[in-house]
């Protein structure tokens, strides 16, 4: 009984979110559609259009200001939830067919960044090196632009793997050569 309780308090709490996160994307997407709207008729037209457009802008904001709350909690939750869950999966769906149709390859596969940091640190294997270093070059030699976050758990994997070594009492990795720990 009280697990009931707690999946519905929970499930409300998640429709609470997902009806804010998608009032705050349409309401950004508005102020993008205004900005466009009031910035190309203005810089086409001449000034007069500026101040017909201007005007307009503050009434949509006060109008969503007011409808939004009002509307949030009852109507939208029991349209978009259903409506939400069946787009993401329909989208994933076609982009997963149209990746194996169209392009061969697709996403990276899986450990790609760990491969691509140890060939980094085995080609200047003495010398080690730090995380900014790797990612200078990733970019260069390899073209991939990486996260500092990606490269340090891709280090971190390649520390459990014992590939690569911390340098003691420094920032700097280098390759440790241990040939058998790949897999």
């Amino acid at each position: 009984m009280a697990k009931t309780a707690l999946n519905q308090l929970q499930e409300q709490l998640d429709a609470i979110r997902r009806e804010a996160y998608e009032a705050g994307y349409a309401a950004a997407m508005q102020a993008i559609r205004d900005l466009t709207a009031r910035s190309a008729p203005g810089g086409a037209m001449g000034g007069a259009t500026g101040g017909a457009t201007a005007s307009p802008r503050p009434q949509r904001r006060g109008r969503r200001a007011a409808t939004t709350p009002a509307e949030t909690p009852s109507q939208p939750a029991r349209q978009r939830q259903p409506r939400g869950t069946g787009r993401t999966s329909n989208r994933a769906a076609s982009q997963t067919a149209t990746r194996g149709a169209g392009r061969s390859g697709g996403r990276p596969q899986r450990g790609n960044n760990a491969r691509m940091i140890e060939e980094i640190l085995q080609a200047s294997a003495p010398r080690s090196l730090r995380p900014a270093e790797i990612r200078t070059a990733l970019q260069r030699e390899k073209g991939v632009a990486m996260a500092f976050t990606s490269i340090r758990h891709a280090l971190g994997q390649l520390e459990a793997r014992k590939s690569v070594e911390q340098m003691a009492d420094s920032k700097t990795w280098r390759y440790s050569g241990s040939e058998g720990a790949q897999g």
